[in-house]
């Protein structure tokens, strides 16, 4: 099979462009083993040098508000007052701990993602 370990960006390069050219390749062909191992390898690569970082509490706030047509007057019972749903949104004020349990229990939002702190904007 001629695989080896993606060591630099050059070797990322070309496992992408096989896996690539591989695309289309039946599972259990040689080639679709072939893609199998590549791109298990292009994921461990991307996990070491191409991190992605989990989104914040209001970045996953605000997507499932968009993708569940939930509005900011939802988000009241939950969060308190309009304006405390407004400051959080635009992130001047932090989710409460309380806060952060219901957007939990209530809505389903991963409480890893709703418990981690995250940057405020500046109040200046």
């Amino acid at each position: 099979m001629d695989i080896r370990p993606i060591k630099d960006e050059l070797d990322y390069d070309a496992a992408l462009a096989e896996i690539d050219r591989l695309m289309d390749a039946a599972p259990g062909t040689p080639e679709g083993d072939r893609l199998e191992v590549l791109t298990t390898l292009v994921e461990a690569y991307e996990a070491r040098h191409h991190p992605i970082e989990a989104p914040d509490a209001i970045a996953t706030l605000e997507y499932f508000m968009e993708q569940r047509g939930i509005t900011a007057a939802d988000l009241v019972p939950l969060l308190g007052s309009r304006s405390r749903v407004s400051e959080i949104l635009a992130r001047k004020r932090p989710l409460t701990l309380a806060m952060a349990w219901r957007l939990h229990h209530d809505l389903g939002l991963p409480a890893e993602v709703v418990i981690k702190p995250y940057e405020l904007a500046d109040r200046t």
